[in-house]
């Protein structure tokens, strides 16, 4: 079976200050988190900082992007090795801010993917399709055009390493989430691309999160979903009882 992961992006949010007393809170309360596999992954700048207070936790630490390139001269950038120096288990890439705020090309993303595998980072590789696209019927379409630009071939051991996130770029941060029949048929639809390229066994050991608004009283139905495997959760991971309460919702829907 595969194991719930639920993982937390912070965004640009926080201060030092208030990035301890939510790492604070989550530890006080968590408990035993069962099955779940737990990230959170704070804004840079506090990454140590919060990477120590979850030393021996069940959290894991993630960063929410990073730069292909070991060193160098590329001003305001971070690499894969500083973020494992940090204690990053994972790093976000391809996330629709980074798409389309920032302009990151599926090639540009795929490059970030490969330095974060030789790296040892595991991957949370976020796709997702916009509303305009989603009202002409295209969500399927950019889905595997982003998979097949993202996503490069991988060997077994570099799959296992590696996490998608569908986040439909219409519901990120509006309020406005997918229902769950929508986001099963998304995930069922990645899920299908997947046995396409590596096969099907590969495909169904696959993790598929999913990402978009997602708060305490979605959460149950989305992961009783049977090829949603997780959630990348926003806004609701900066309230400590609610991303506490996703968690719960995790290990409820699928107990292991």
């Amino acid at each position: 079976m595969r194991r719930t992961f639920v993982a937390g992006n912070w965004k640009m949010n926080t201060t030092r200050e208030e990035a301890l007393k939510l790492t604070a809170a989550l530890l006080a309360k968590l408990g035993d988190p069962g099955s779940v596999q737990i990230a959170v992954c704070p804004p840079f700048p506090y990454l140590q900082t919060v990477g120590e207070s979850l030393r021996g936790s069940p959290i894991e630490l993630g960063g929410q992007n990073l730069y292909p390139e070991a060193k160098g001269a590329f001003t305001g950038e971070v690499s894969p090795a500083m973020l494992k120096d940090c204690g990053c288990r994972w790093v976000i890439l391809g996330h629709s801010e980074r798409r389309h705020v920032m302009g990151e090309t599926n090639a540009f993303i795929r490059k970030k993917v490969l330095a974060a595998l030789a790296a040892g980072l595991g991957v949370i590789l976020c796709i997702g399709e916009q509303l305009a696209e989603r009202e002409a019927q295209r969500t399927e379409a950019v889905l595997a055009e982003q998979l097949a630009g993202s996503l490069p071939d991988l060997s077994p051991e570099q799959r296992q390493q590696m996490v998608l996130a569908y986040e439909p770029v219409w519901a990120i941060g509006t309020g406005v989430n997918a229902t769950p029949e929508q986001a099963e048929s998304a995930h069922q639809f990645i899920r299908g691309e997947l046995a396409k390229r590596f096969g099907a066994a590969a495909a169904q050991g696959w993790r598929i999160q999913y990402g978009g608004s997602v708060t305490a009283a979605n959460a149950a139905t989305l992961l009783a979903q049977a090829n949603i495997d997780g959630v990348l959760v926003g806004g609701a991971s900066l309230k400590p009882d609610d991303f506490l309460a996703i968690i719960a919702a995790g290990r409820a829907a699928k107990p292991g």
